[in-house]
């Protein structure tokens, strides 16, 4: 099963920095990266860039699909002309269905702001004390994820979040 989680950083160059590290560790067969893209939100922009990892193409184009959708329901980002309304209600109903909810959306969105950054990672198999070791000292938050309650805490007490 894979993991959905979402670690907001301090700089706009804080998320990018810490997709090396874990390509790196992915690298050393530690995580899997099913996919990843960044929100990065540079002091002065009116709005966030986003940065998918994987490509437009074939398999990667359905991957595409679903962080546009992602970010346009959190930053209001139009995304392939869908209108707003009926589109996003129906949308906001199908990212239910992966634990991606209203209250997921708010605290992103309330979260990464002007001069932040965030990473959104989908990842399988993770070497958690490895992981947890590798970005020690790494100052990030974790805004949210699908893992258990339990999961979660032991990521904000490694990372002094809790």
């Amino acid at each position: 099963m894979a993991t959905l989680s979402v670690w907001k950083f301090d700089t706009a160059e804080g998320a990018q920095q810490i997709l090396e590290k874990i390509q790196g560790l992915q690298k050393q067969q530690l995580i899997t990266v099913q996919d990843a893209a960044i929100v990065t939100w540079p002091t002065g922009k009116d709005k966030p860039k986003t940065q998918q990892l994987h490509s437009m193409a074939g398999i990667g184009a359905m991957q595409g699909a679903f962080w546009g959708m992602l970010f346009g329901l959190i930053f209001f980002v139009p995304f392939f002309g869908l209108a707003i309304g009926a589109a996003m209600g129906a949308l906001s109903g199908k990212f239910a269905d992966y634990g991606i909810d209203d209250n997921f959306i708010k605290e992103v969105r309330t979260k990464v702001t002007e001069g932040t950054s965030a990473l959104f990672l989908l990842t399988s198999g993770a070497v958690q004390d490895k992981v947890l070791e590798a970005l020690k000292g790494t100052k990030m938050e974790l805004i949210q994820s699908n893992l258990t309650t339990e999961q979660e805490a032991v990521l904000k007490a490694a990372f002094g979040n809790e």
